[in-house]
């Protein structure tokens, strides 16, 4: 069992550890094979003729999380795929082109399905006998916004056609909804048996794992021992102690290696909403929370003297470390972000104590989600202008809807999340106080229809043209993907799926 408590990392790969000649080998052999991938998507975009393939080929990239090495290719074959072939081919490529162009922000209407349908309007029957093809278009069905009924009825179709075993495994985990870094080592076992092409691909993957893996570990053993510098686990003696959870946070969120420095800095702000969350959920008395939140809102220490010590303490902190992260982003970016982060945590606070002031009435909080995208928005330093300042601090839907399926994923798992036992406000519990009559299944079946038409708009958001950069909406998208894995409790509250894509991810590497 994973524990998410501060531990030393002993559990570093022998290839990791090796001396430097063999780790210069390595990067060698990944540098080679690189370029051999590299000129096979090459080779896909200087083809003049329809390659039904293509779809298939970008599909494997992106499972095998490896498409950041190849963004230009990807998108002058998927550029491509739109201008000319649209609407050709069978179910299974009709389908899969329509999720990876919905995915590279290219809309492209639902009626693309319709020549799979009978005069009346209803999907022929004989599309249960195609599985493949079904299986894509379940996956696509995956992206769809509102008012597009004819991809809810897609889904619904394939649920009733596909075989319970299959459907049981891309049911519960489909590409657009789910990590690739954590999806990519079951792709690697999927694929053994393969050659040619995918093979090298394979290869590739296995190697950037692997190395990704020792970056990581790496970053974990840099947050460890910030955390343990800091003292706040010392300080603080109710709080959460969980820097590994917290790290598995901002590492989904920005995924590129290349984002190691801001991915250990994300950390820090993610582990304080934490520790926050903890001081207004189970230790603090409402009047010191109220003295605390005014504190915050001033961003003085002199609004301090009436509080406890403990708080005294953890505002220090929250102070120290945004300053310090503001530095950071300045020095690189040109751009001190003090302000925006400062009416971040303020507003966060507020909410928070609304929550406090509210129990009875079962209101929901702000989840955190805005204070870690704007952090991360500006650590990213890409498009920062004044218009986009302003958009981040009034929770645009880039960032709301992320933000709504979290707090609804965490109602649906426990109104207490581990081992908490305090105030800690539900929308199920919250739902059944309006409708008296409501069983507690249908109050669960309410939330999960409130998270499909987030994800419904989130799709949307994505689709739409909007300031902010490819990178910062897949952080977005990220967050909302990493969400069932954060609150998906068990009888103990434990996190059992968390913890295995953990091991997976971080504590077991491949053989190349």
């Amino acid at each position: 069992m994973i524990v998410y408590g501060a531990r030393p990392i002993n559990s570093i790969k022998r290839w990791f550890l090796a001396p430097t000649a063999n780790l210069s080998c390595f990067g060698v052999q990944h540098a080679k094979k690189l370029e051999v991938c590299r000129n096979i998507l090459r080779n896909v975009v200087a083809e003049e003729a329809e390659d039904p393939s293509e779809g298939s080929m970008i599909d494997a990239v992106q499972r095998l999380n490896i498409d950041y090495h190849f963004q230009e290719e990807i998108e002058s074959i998927l550029r491509r795929q739109y201008v000319r072939y649209i609407t050709h081919g069978d179910l299974h490529v009709v389908a899969l082109r329509f999720r990876l162009l919905r995915q590279q922000a290219y809309y492209v209407a639902p009626d693309v399905f319709n020549k799979f349908k009978d005069a009346e309007g209803i999907f022929n029957k004989e599309l249960s006998e195609d599985i493949d093809g079904l299986m894509a278009l379940y996956e696509a069905s995956h992206l769809n916004i509102e008012g597009e009924e004819v991809l809810d009825e897609a889904g619904k179709i394939v649920i009733t056609s596909i075989m319970p075993e299959l459907l049981e495994k891309t049911l519960g985990h489909p590409y657009h909804k789910s990590l690739a870094s954590f999806t990519a080592k079951e792709f690697f076992d999927n694929s053994q048996c393969s050659s040619g092409r995918l093979n090298d691909l394979l290869q590739l993957a296995k190697m950037d794992f692997n190395m990704t893996q020792s970056m990581h570990q790496k970053e974990i053993a840099q947050i460890s021992k910030w955390w343990g510098d800091l003292g706040l686990a010392k300080e603080l003696k109710f709080a959460r102690n969980q820097p590994l959870k917290w790290y598995i946070c901002s590492m989904v969120y920005s995924v590129d290696p290349d984002l190691s420095n801001e991915r250990v800095e994300l950390t820090k702000p993610i582990s304080l909403i934490y520790i926050i969350d903890n001081i207004f959920d189970v230790h603090g008395m409402l009047e010191e929370l109220a003295l605390f939140t005014e504190a915050i809102n001033k961003w003085d220490f002199g609004a301090l003297d009436q509080l406890p010590e403990y708080m005294k303490i953890c505002f220090k902190a929250l102070y120290d470390i945004t300053d310090e992260i503001c530095q950071k982003i300045d020095q690189k970016h040109g751009s001190n972000p003090l302000d925006s982060l400062r009416k971040m945590w303020a507003s966060l606070c507020n909410a928070f104590l609304v929550e406090a002031q509210w129990f009875a009435l079962g209101q929901s909080p702000n989840s955190g989600v805005h204070v870690v995208l704007v952090h991360t928005f500006f650590l990213l330093g890409q498009r920062i202008t004044k218009e986009t300042e302003d958009l981040v601090e009034n929770m645009p839907d880039i960032i709301s809807f992320p933000a709504t399926i979290l707090r609804l994923w965490d109602d649906l798992g426990s109104a207490m999340d581990e081992s908490q036992d305090g105030r800690d406000g539900s929308y199920i519990e919250y739902y059944m106080k309006e409708h008296q009559d409501c069983s507690i299944k249908e109050a669960r079946k309410k939330v999960l229809n409130l998270i499909s038409n987030a994800w419904k708009c989130l799709n949307k958001e994505c689709l739409s043209p909007n300031p902010f950069s490819a990178s910062f909406t897949k952080a977005s998208l990220n967050i909302a993907r990493m969400v069932p894995l954060l609150y998906n409790y068990d009888e103990n509250h434990g996190l059992p799926s968390l913890e295995e894509h953990v091991k997976l991810v971080l504590y077991e590497s491949v053989s190349v």
